[in-house]
Parts: C-alpha cells; sequence; structure tokens
C-alpha cells in the first residue's frame, strides 16, 4: 500500500514529527484493542523503515515497511500482511492520510 501526503516544511521538520508521531504511538503497547509487539525502526538518510507485529485477540500479523521524506512529499509504503484482509485498505488509506496530514500541519 503507497500513501503521498504533501508537505509545505523543510525536509528536517517532517523528519523530527514522524520521529515524534512514532515514539508517541508506540507508548501505549495497546491501541484499541490491538497490541503493538516487536517495534523496529530506524532511519537511513530521509528514509525511515519500520516493523511491528500487531495482535488482537487470537490475530497475528507482522506489518512492515518504510517513510521517505522528500523536499515535497511524505510517501508511505506499507505491507499491512493479513491485516489488511481485516481492514478495508480505502480506510486504511484515509485514516493515516489523516493522521499524517495533522501531523504535519
Amino acid at each position: 500500500m503507497r500513501i503521498t501526503v504533501a508537505h509545505g516544511k523543510t525536509k528536517e521538520e517532517v523528519i523530527q514529527a514522524v520521529d515524534r508521531s512514532f515514539d508517541q504511538l508506540f507508548q501505549s503497547p495497546q491501541i484499541r484493542g490491538a497490541k503493538l509487539k516487536d517495534v523496529q525502526r530506524s532511519w537511513q538518510g530521509n528514509t525511515l523503515s519500520f516493523s511491528l507485529n500487531i495482535n488482537m485477540g487470537f490475530f497475528n500479523s507482522p506489518i512492515k515497511g518504510t517513510i521517505e521524506v522528500t523536499d515535497t512529499d511524505v510517501i508511505i509504503d506499507a505491507d499491512l500482511g493479513m491485516f489488511e484482509r481485516m481492514v478495508p485498505a480505502d480506510k486504511v488509506r484515509e485514516l493515516i492520510g489523516t493522521q499524517m496530514k495533522g501531523l504535519l500541519n
């Protein structure tokens, strides 16, 4: 799944905002009934690589991807694994896009 969100900030401002967002998201190991485990992330230049496992009851799915920050856009490429079968892709795109826009304002 690919999501592109335009921004009007410097790369460094966006990188810091994305990093803060990850910190906030993963401070709570449980979000809306889903437990996030084995969270890993690392920056290489302007690209954040991430992976985690999401657990909901008996359901467990790995999620991995990248977030690239360019001069004008934030490009999110994510493989939601089995989670994508539980939640419609359009809904996930809308949610992530809205969250990212809010983060960048």
